[in-house]
């Protein structure tokens, strides 16, 4: 598996999202011509874009074991993608966050259904509990699929530990960052924290051990831990650097989003501890400001990059993804995906998106 083997399984992983999401949309619109928004929305939000990640990562584990290829272990690792979407959908709701892939959020989508509907009560609201709704459609639909997959009942079994332990792992992390914005805390330590179980952990290290559970061998389970926790790290420290410098018609994310909505990251943190007290107030009073202006960004930005807080964070990705490799390198997996493997951990942290 190359280069082009890469592209090939992210287009079959495409490939089962487009046929799943038709079968379920229709599902949804037999039981009435109201449920036609949810469907649209599910179809588009599903299918168009995302980078596969973590379906990819699983499939590679699966692989990297020595299993030979499979197109229901493609199916089963997709459904990774469908918990996912439920991440995205729902953080979008707890980040107040507008646009996602440079279209309107779920919550506001249906916010803006509600006020070109004339429907009775507060639209806002609707849109709120909509994406709720639909995010925990995505998580039910994850189950589905994994389901209807055509896997072995004992690759099912095999895979469910690991499955409940990544989302278990997901909702924590999703608390901790909350949380640490309520407590609005600039501890490095604590960050970090954020970013392994928000991110990293659910991103990589555990899709690899789904990989391994559907191939029934979870002595692989250590390798890919030090393979996928550095790395996954890494990839949320990328994150975190792209919500703040990243461009927004590659990210899809207004530029400074990460300020407006509180996020206590990595690069945060490092920037409290290393600048001067004026300028520590100046950031602390962006997080969380939702009226910052792009003047008021670019203050920040300049702050963070002057602090040495970016150039260090930038070292840590690097140093996050060498560590990750290194780890590869000496590892049993099997040599052609340790290679592939190594590429995607150059796509994880070199991305601009």
């Amino acid at each position: 598996m190359v280069s082009q083997d890469l592209s090939q399984l992210r287009q079959k992983i495409d490939g089962v999202l487009v046929e799943f999401t038709k079968v379920r949309s229709s599902a949804l619109t037999d039981i009435g011509a109201e449920l036609n928004p949810v469907a649209a929305a599910m179809s588009e939000f599903i299918t168009d874009g995302g980078k596969r990640f973590r379906p990819i990562f699983a499939y590679l584990g699966y692989l990297g074991t020595g299993s030979l290829e499979r197109e229901e272990i493609v199916r089963a690792c997709t459904a990774l993608e469908l918990v996912h979407v439920c991440a995205l959908i729902h953080d979008d709701v707890m980040d107040g966050s507008d646009t996602r892939r440079n279209k309107p959020a779920i919550h506001r989508l249906f916010q803006s259904l509600h006020d070109e509907s004339s429907y009775q009560g507060n639209s806002e609201r609707f849109g709120l509990a909509s994406a709720i709704l639909l995010g925990d459609l995505a998580l039910v639909w994850a189950d589905r699929l994994l389901v209807e997959s055509g896997i072995s009942r004992e690759e099912f079994i095999n895979a469910q530990e690991v499955f409940a332990d990544m989302r278990d792992e997901l909702m924590a992390g999703q608390y901790l960052d909350v949380l640490e914005g309520a407590l609005a805390t600039t501890s490095v330590e604590r960050s970090l924290k954020v970013a392994r179980f928000k991110s990293g952990k659910y991103s990589i290290e555990r899709p690899l051990h789904f990989g391994a559970a559907l191939a029934g061998k979870p002595e692989f389970n250590k390798t890919y831990s030090d393979f996928g926790l550095p790395l996954g790290e890494a990839f949320q420290l990328r994150d975190d650097v792209l919500g703040v410098f990243g461009n927004p018609a590659v990210t899809g994310k207004p530029a400074g989003d990460d300020f407006r909505e509180g996020k206590r990251t990595v690069l945060i943190a490092v920037t409290m501890e290393n600048c001067e007290k004026s300028e520590r107030e100046i950031v602390a009073s962006a997080l969380g400001n939702e009226s910052l202006t792009e003047s008021d960004v670019a203050t920040v930005q300049e702050i963070i990059t002057r602090s040495g807080a970016l150039a260090e964070v930038e070292k840590l990705i690097t140093d996050l993804t060498n560590q990750a490799i290194s780890a590869l390198r000496h590892s049993s997996v099997e040599g052609k995906i340790a290679n592939v493997l190594e590429e995607m951990a150059i796509i994880a942290t070199q991305r601009s998106v």
